[in-house]
């Protein structure tokens, strides 16, 4: 496996006290030296857990799969995450999860790396989203269409980014509850609140930011996935087929559960190839 430079526990909001849950870890190929003068582009992985649980640790080997098998800078972030048992007096629902990642992206366009000097191309970025990640980096990229769009990214990180992949994503709550009723209590009312419809937070009802028609969205899922039907994925892409001019399906290669395609090489060899394919190194 390449050799890395690993750099962690980053504060991504470095004005406020560290709190692990905004803080970040990097891993570059060590290829890329202080001395050099081509950067690697930056993959940054949003990590799944049902806007509840998970952490930037549970994703060290994926992270390290990815940055050998591209030869790119790979971060992983943490973001706040709503409580399992949840009262009126600890509540932390959407979109403050996503504002998080929001803040941890416009840092990273922005860093002087961990010594002052950049270890990255910050023009360069791909995104990935796991689960409630893919909803969380949707939230962000497409633009509400109704009541308010809490989550506005600047023009210089829509210009950065380049693609998305969003793998065994939850994108239309109203369709996951039709399938799995018993998630509505188990995290989707904590991260959402009780409501009688979540279309006003489904991202199939949201629209590009029509500025930026760069930008390259893959939606990816796993025959295997038996905690989020492949009905959410299909459902994005048809919705992105009809409003996005760059949209790519992988629903046929992997055949893992919903978190084990994170675990092994088949997942880094299809995204780590479209990376290359799409936002190939700079020379």
């Amino acid at each position: 496996m390449e050799p890395l430079d690993e750099h962690t526990d980053i504060s991504y909001i470095p004005s406020e006290p560290h709190n692990n849950l905004q803080s970040f870890n990097i891993y570059i190929p060590k290829i890329y030296g202080p001395q050099s003068t081509a950067l690697p582009p930056l993959v940054c992985f949003i990590h799944g857990g049902a806007w509840r649980s998970e952490d930037k640790l549970d994703h060290i080997g994926l992270a390290h799969r990815l940055a050998s098998f591209t030869g790119y800078a790979v971060a992983v972030p943490n973001y706040r995450l709503s409580p399992r048992e949840t009262t009126e007096d600890n509540a932390f629902r959407h979109p403050e999860h996503a504002k998080d990642v929001l803040r941890f992206l416009e840092f990273v366009i922005a860093w002087g790396g961990p010594y002052g000097n950049s270890v990255y191309n910050s023009g360069r970025l791909y995104l990935m989203g796991h689960s409630c990640g893919a909803h969380i980096l949707s939230s962000i990229f497409l633009e509400a269409t109704q009541g308010e769009d809490p989550l506005c990214p600047s023009a210089e990180l829509l210009e950065s980014t380049k693609a998305i992949v969003m793998s065994e994503g939850i994108y239309d709550i109203d369709l996951l509850l039709s399938s799995f009723p018993a998630y509505r209590t188990w995290f989707i009312e904590a991260a959402f609140g009780r409501r009688s419809t979540y279309g006003e937070v489904s991202v199939t009802k949201m629209n590009p930011r029509v500025d930026y028609p760069h930008l390259r969205w893959l939606i990816v899922h796993s025959k295997g996935d038996t905690l989020v039907d492949e009905a959410q994925s299909e459902a994005m892409y048809q919705h992105l087929l009809r409003s996005v001019p760059h949209i790519t399906r992988n629903f046929e290669e992997l055949i893992e559960e919903h978190n084990d395609i994170l675990k092994g090489v088949e997942f880094v060899k299809l995204v780590g190839q479209y990376i290359i394919d799409n936002i190939p190194p700079c020379t």
